[in-house]
């Protein structure tokens, strides 16, 4: 589960206060201790900015072909239609 930069300060604030141990609170919470202790290092160093979500996710799919090589592939198809996939690919990166 994703929590708000709110809401992990929220839980910060918990379990600074809270009269229980940090294991326990966490436990009552359902916020697994090196998450926590991975927030509270990043709130430490960064104050709550650091809280903020920063998913970055891929630029470019790993397996996805450049736009040159796709047209060159789709050429190659059309030229030679009876070819299966598995053969196209073969007469492709042996051309």
């Amino acid at each position: 589960m994703r929590y708000a930069s709110e809401q992990k300060l929220e839980i910060i604030r918990l379990v600074e206060n809270s009269h229980l141990g940090v294991k326990r609170t966490l436990d009552k919470l359902g916020v697994a201790r090196p998450t926590f202790y991975r927030w509270y290092a990043r709130y430490q160093a960064r104050g709550e900015a650091g809280l903020n979500n920063h998913y970055r996710g891929p630029v470019r799919p790993w397996n996805r072909l450049p736009e040159e090589v796709r047209a060159r592939l789709i050429q190659l198809a059309l030229e030679v239609p009876e070819l299966s996939p598995r053969e196209l690919a073969v007469r492709f990166t042996h051309a």
